[in-house]
């Protein structure tokens, strides 16, 4: 973890900006498609995991954009499949329809 070490008399003030957590980010993503209605999330991590779980959602049929938060609308997502190489290490979508 960094840290930062602040001596003397000068008082420590400023912003930091977070990002969020990857590990919190992966489901919230999937737990869109169970979602009636387009779904707004913030804070969410620019990271290849995330950017790859973006695409699943498009295959299967979401509209995913991403422009300072990312905004999924799953209302319309009917494709039960997607390509094995975007879902290999994914099993977050075991439970949306029932089947593996």
């Amino acid at each position: 973890m960094d840290k930062f070490r602040v001596q003397g008399p000068t008082k420590l003030q400023g912003e930091v900006t977070i990002s969020g957590a990857k590990n919190a980010a992966l489901p919230i993503l999937f737990a869109a498609l169970l979602a009636e209605e387009p779904v707004e999330i913030q804070n969410v991590p620019k990271l290849k995991d995330v950017d790859t779980s973006m695409k699943l959602l498009s295959q299967l049929g979401a509209k995913v954009e991403r422009n300072g938060s990312v905004h999924i609308d799953a209302r319309d997502v009917n494709v039960f499949c997607a390509p094995y190489d975007l879902v290999k290490t994914c099993v977050l979508l075991s439970g949306r329809w029932g089947r593996w």
